[in-house]
């Protein structure tokens, strides 16, 4: 469904045709000043330049041929060569019918839909999430939903990390602590039939919890930096897990499962959810026949024992380094198990796109792993993108710590910002009437609305600061008050169908109708924006508008008091507001409560 900037531009490219001009400056836009009209052209001075004539007059031609539409109210020819348009009434309310009637809100799709595959979340075996997982997995989101919701065919992967140095890390850790059940692992290991291995399994989920690993881990890592015998016994684990040694493949699966059950709790909260779980590990087995063929096809060099893939090009600006494929050891490495994932992705979704939703940092490293897929043809040029984002920081502009200066688990984080949205809402005098479940379900989900707006309102590339008070506020820009105008579209229909009252056709005659159909229409701009530049602020941007937009007409123009067929137009375009604000919040993976 097009909007009314591109029917505008395909009727202006007329005008532009008969002049001469290229149909390329013919294009509409929204106004810059919506106070003086709804749209502008601003083609007439490059026209002008172009055809070696003055602007005024292009401009003029312009305006006279827009005078004879019928779907224009009002021609102005401004400044040096600007055409104003303001549209007429019966032009608004044609569009706001259509919105009303479309089951996409005004959505049209893609013209030419891709296969499009999203590596977003980032976990880690053994780790709970903290909040440095959180711009990824919510970004990441609200991309997958963009994309498919325009018609792609998508994917969204968490890339689960369960794979190297640090399972051998946690292995020899566990086994150190608890003497009893490597006494264990052993027998099941000299006899590892199913009882035996039912009976492993038993006593491992009884041992190690998520919290030991959690706890166990970063002791264990920094110990290796020091303590040269424990970091080779640490690289013996890794190696002889990876070799499928049957104790240590069952401690690996049981940490997996442990913290995928976590990381599902807390994804969840969010509302986030992944297509794919698959990991490092399960690339495991491409990586050996993967370097014999890069080998025959040339492209590892011998560097200092290890080898490499020169990825350096001659029109570099700066100088990046090869990807390090096997080290002087003999081992894969990271970038190793990276190139082997982007061959994997191509045997069993072949991506026309893969967007990489990572921490700005590792820009370097995706820039060289994409260099080496191009070169070993495992994707074309320009089908890996890193999409990085900035940090989100505290007060001080630093990433964001716990006060004691550690680094914040996301579960604790949900949890403050969970106990922030029941006191906004008692504050607000808002769900006391509720029963206690749906009360605690309407603040989770104001909770994450203040989370995931504050987030997803800032272009991915910059950093924002944390401020808890703002983000949870039902003013301002913020998703609780998205929210709050959600419920209060909600509670105006449910209200009119108690009284009868039904929506009708929609007639727009007062400004703040015009202003909000006018906000309607520019929802599939917002959608192709945030699509082109992989951005969902633009989506965010766009339902803070809108809401805006409905609360002046809800407060300018009366709805049940009004005459029927007036009523029932502005119930229309209630209605249509609702559908509109309740999609576009989907998409930045908010949910709206039915009551407050």
């Amino acid at each position: 469904m097009r909007d009314l900037a591109s029917r505008l531009t395909e009727v202006n490219a007329e005008v532009f045709a008969s002049l001469g001009a290229p149909l390329e400056l013919a294009r509409v836009s929204p106004s810059d000043r919506p106070d003086l009209a709804d749209f502008q052209i601003n083609g007439a001075l490059a026209a002008a330049r172009r055809l070696k004539r003055n602007p005024r007059e292009i401009a003029a031609q312009i305006a006279a041929f827009w005078k004879s539409n019928g779907d224009v109210a009002a021609v102005e020819v401004a400044g040096p060569g600007f055409v104003n348009l303001r549209l007429a009434d019966g032009s608004l309310s044609a569009r706001a019918n259509e919105i009303a009637a479309d089951e996409r809100a005004g959505a049209g799709r893609v013209a030419a839909p891709r296969r499009v595959l999203i590596d977003y979340g980032g976990p880690n075996v053994a780790k709970e999430m903290h909040v440095g997982h959180l711009r990824a997995s919510i970004i990441g989101e609200s991309l997958k939903r963009l994309y498919r919701f325009l018609g792609d065919d998508v994917l969204g992967d968490a890339h689960f990390g369960d794979w190297g140095f640090q399972m051998g890390l946690l292995i020899t850790a566990v086994l150190d602590e608890d003497p009893p059940l490597a006494g264990l692992i052993a027998r099941y290991e000299a006899d590892p039939s199913e009882a035996n291995r039912a009976a492993a399994i038993a006593d491992v989920t009884r041992a190690v919890a998520l919290e030991d690993l959690d706890r166990l881990y970063p002791a264990a890592s920094e110990r290796s930096k020091n303590d040269a015998g424990y970091r080779d016994r640490a690289r013996r684990a890794t190696a002889e897990l990876q070799a499928g040694r049957s104790g240590y493949r069952l401690l690996w699966e049981h940490f997996a499962a442990v913290t995928r059950a976590a990381l599902t709790r807390d994804f969840h909260a969010l509302g986030v959810d992944f297509d794919v779980w698959k990991g490092e590990s399960d690339v495991n087995d491409l990586i050996e026949p993967m370097v014999r063929e890069l080998r025959a096809k040339g492209l590892l060099f011998p560097d200092q024992g290890a080898e490499i893939i020169r990825v350096a090009r001659n029109e570099d600006k700066r100088e990046l380094p090869p990807l390090l494929v096997v080290s002087s050891e003999g081992s894969a490495m990271y970038g190793t198990t990276d190139l082997a994932t982007i061959l994997d992705r191509k045997r069993y979704f072949d991506p026309q796109l893969a967007l990489y939703v990572v921490d700005q940092r590792q820009a370097d490293h995706f820039e060289v792993v994409f260099r080496a897929a191009y070169l070993a043809g495992y994707a074309a040029e320009g089908q890996l993108d890193h999409l990085g984002f900035g940090t989100m920081n505290g007060p001080d502009g630093k990433p964001f710590k716990t006060r004691a200066g550690g680094v914040l688990k996301l579960r604790e984080l949900i949890e403050m910002i969970t106990a922030k949205a029941r006191d906004r809402l008692h504050e607000a005098g808002l769900g006391a009437e509720l029963p206690p479940e749906e009360f605690e379900a309407t603040a989770l989900k104001v909770a994450v609305a203040a989370l995931k707006f504050a987030d997803l309102s800032n272009y991915r590339g910059t950093s924002y600061v944390f401020d808890l008070d703002r983000f949870s506020s039902f003013e301002g820009k913020t998703g609780p008050y998205l929210l709050y105008q959600a419920v209060r579209v909600k509670s105006l229909l449910r209200k009119a169908a108690e009284e009868g009252a039904n929506p009708g056709p929609i007639e727009v005659a007062a400004p703040a109708e015009r202003d909000l159909v006018l906000a309607l229409d520019a929802f599939g701009h917002a959608l192709a924006e945030a699509y082109d530049k992989k951005a969902p602020n633009f989506i965010a941007e766009h339902a803070y508008r809108l809401a805006g937009a409905f609360s002046k007409f809800y407060a300018a123009c009366p709805i049940l008091a009004a005459p029927p067929e007036v009523r029932a137009s502005r119930l229309a375009l209630a209605a249509a507001s609702l559908a509109q604000l309740e999609q576009a919040l989907t998409l930045l993976g908010i949910g709206a409560p039915e009551r407050m």
